[in-house]
């Protein structure tokens, strides 16, 4: 029996880089995965790739994730896992950051998940099951030169998903947090090739990871091997973080 199936399973920010192996990861194991973004055309081509649905939704906003959550119940009548992965950058110096670049990066990085979990915990509790699995960062453990805005969402998230492992823990629901590191998407092996070796320098392993290598961790938390993981961080960063 596959790990995830006739699990139905929603991906924030699905359609690219990290999310998209999660959808295509969770897919192979059985699961019913529902991408949620805001890229249209890359949500559905992987929507129809891996036999997916793809919403339009804006996670920053509450009533979208209301009536995109009323969506799935009703047709597949559950949500057993939420993958909390839509996440943006808009980097500054605390010097130059302007409000907007600050508030931009809250929105998703952090009342998205809340937007999120706020809404899919009240089915899961119901249900008695669920597993939530929120994405933060290295970053959001030991600081970052220039995101201020960015770090702070990632250390949020920490605190936020301790707080849901001790509420939703005894509902069935399970919410444990992925910390990645240095992951080679398509966006960071566009970067200089002196950037690059820059960012293997400071991973123990001299390597920057997959994003499958993150897809497994959100897999492994997902899954029944888990269950008894409730309020954990996994920083998945090659040993940055040692």
């Amino acid at each position: 029996m596959k790990r995830l199936e006739n699990r139905v399973a929603i991906v924030t920010g699905g359609s690219n880089g990290i999310g998209k192996s999660t959808c295509q990861k969770f897919a192979a194991e059985g699961a019913k995965v529902i991408i949620w973004d805001l890229n249209e055309g890359a949500g559905n081509q992987l929507a129809n790739e891996i036999d997916g649905e793809f919403y339009m939704v804006n996670t920053a906003d509450y009533e979208a994730v209301g009536k995109a959550t009323k969506a799935v119940i009703e047709k597949h009548g559950k949500i057993d896992i939420l993958i909390n992965n839509a996440g943006i950058t808009r980097d500054a110096t605390l010097k130059k950051m302007t409000p907007d670049q600050w508030q931009q990066v809250i929105d998703v990085n952090l009342t998205g998940v809340f937007n999120c979990g706020k809404h899919i915990q009240a089915h899961m509790t119901e249900a008695g099951y669920g597993r939530i699995v929120n994405t933060s960062s290295v970053v959001g453990i030991y600081g970052n030169f220039g995101q201020s805005n960015y770090v702070a969402t990632k250390a949020g998230v920490i605190g936020l998903t301790k707080v849901w492992a001790r509420e939703l823990g005894r509902k069935g629901v399970t919410a444990n947090a992925v910390a990645p590191g240095f992951i080679a998407t398509d966006m960071v092996m566009a970067m200089p090739d002196n950037v690059i070796d820059m960012m293997k320098s400071k991973v123990p392993t001299g390597t920057l990871g997959k994003p499958e290598d993150i897809a497994n961790a959100y897999c492994f938390l997902a899954s029944e091997e888990a269950g008894y993981i409730n309020g954990a961080t996994i920083s998945v960063d090659g040993g940055m973080t040692v």
